[in-house]
């Protein structure tokens, strides 16, 4: 399972380049980059637990949780309006799970921003209005067509059309008062209706501000600042440089390390907008070790054993008879599973257990 995240934004406000610094990629930036199609990269998700089972193990291999990165250069308020290339892009943009929203803070006298100043927050809102107007155009245009559909639907149908275009034009009174979806109470139910329609206000949101060197000193105080307005369960915000991002990432892992700490810098932007990603998800890593590889794994926060299982194979959410589990600290602190069972750390876990972020875990199967 990858987790798949859209990188969107303001023109000249540094897309790509975040992109590149977070895929170690490549792109054209600048006037070079492409707007009518998405550059794609693929990251291995940090996790420092797989290194320390690797350390017990020894295994052939360490495979990471990986997030792919997709970098829509063209503008979504465009793509809301065009049946081609654009409409192309908006769809690949639909399906990702989390959306990172690129806000250009950093000074470059050659590179003028398109209003003619740096205003963080106007630009949130831009970007806010754009991803609703984006919104707006799917939901007129369906419920266009449900007034036709309801003209000829039996009566059977017509009950569940109803309850549908009640929804919709619920969800298009919220998003006319700027509202994105992902802050309105919806029940359940009316959560389920709107799965097929992949609205980019309903996606999580993490604003990523993206400021010049002479910034780096202000990070913190950057975050907590907008933070305090923007920040809600399904959107938050993080500040970046990217210019530097990018450069960091063509280097070696010694001479980045060096470099990240004359700037003082504890995180990479890659560290940062995967933790928070995941966060805005609310996603947890389980680990399956052994001599052959040490892997992670990540699932939805409160998954049953059984389902976590699935994630790994279908065949084994199929044949499931046990699950093998010991925390990865309890493992690390003991040193291997022969001295954890000795000690009685080892638990079997059955259908119902909820998997904890950093277990370890080993499925037991028939099929």
């Amino acid at each position: 399972m990858s987790v798949d995240i859209g990188i969107v934004g303001l023109s000249k406000s540094g897309k790509t380049t975040i992109f590149n610094g977070l895929t170690k990629g490549k792109a054209a930036t600048g006037t070079y980059s492409a707007k009518n199609q998405a550059n794609i990269g693929m990251a291995g998700v940090p996790d420092e637990r797989i290194y320390e089972m690797a350390k017990i193990y020894n295994p052939k291999k360490i495979v990471h949780a990986e997030v792919k990165y997709i970098d829509i250069g063209a503008s979504v308020k465009e793509m809301a309006t065009d049946k081609g290339i654009g409409g192309q892009l908006l769809n690949q943009l639909s399906t990702v799970d989390v959306l990172v929203n690129v806000v250009r803070s950093f000074k470059d006298e050659s590179l003028p921003h398109p209003d003619g100043s740096l205003n963080v927050n106007r630009d949130i809102e831009s970007m806010n209005l754009e991803l609703a107007f984006s919104d707006l155009a799917i939901l007129e245009k369906r419920l266009e067509k449900m007034e036709g559909s309801l003209k000829s639907a039996k009566q059977a149908e017509r009950a569940i059309v109803l309850k549908e275009q009640e929804t919709l034009v619920k969800i298009k009174a919220g998003l006319e008062k700027d509202i994105p979806i992902r802050e309105m109470q919806l029940t359940q139910e009316e959560i389920k209706s709107l799965s097929n329609y992949q609205f980019l206000t309903a996606k999580p949101i993490l604003t990523l501000v993206n400021i010049g060197e002479d910034d780096l000193p202000n990070v913190a105080r950057i975050e907590a600042e907008l933070n305090a307005r923007y920040a809600k369960p399904k959107s938050r915000v993080i500040a970046s440089c990217g210019k530097l991002e990018m450069e960091l990432s063509q280097m070696g892992d010694e001479a980045m390390a060096d470099f990240r700490k004359e700037f003082g810098m504890t995180e990479s932007g890659l560290d940062r907008t995967i933790k928070v990603s995941y966060e805005l998800l609310d996603l947890i890593s389980f680990l399956t070790v052994g001599e052959d590889e040490c892997r992670a794994w990540p699932i939805k926060r409160g998954i049953e054993a059984v389902k976590a299982a699935g994630k790994i194979h279908t065949d084994i959410e199929r044949g499931f008879i046990r699950a093998e589990v010991i925390h990865y600290t309890d493992l690390k602190r003991v040193g291997g599973l022969v001295e954890a069972k000795k000690q009685g750390l080892l638990r079997l876990e059955g259908k119902t257990y909820i998997v904890q972020d950093g277990d370890t875990v080993n499925f037991l199967f028939n099929v």
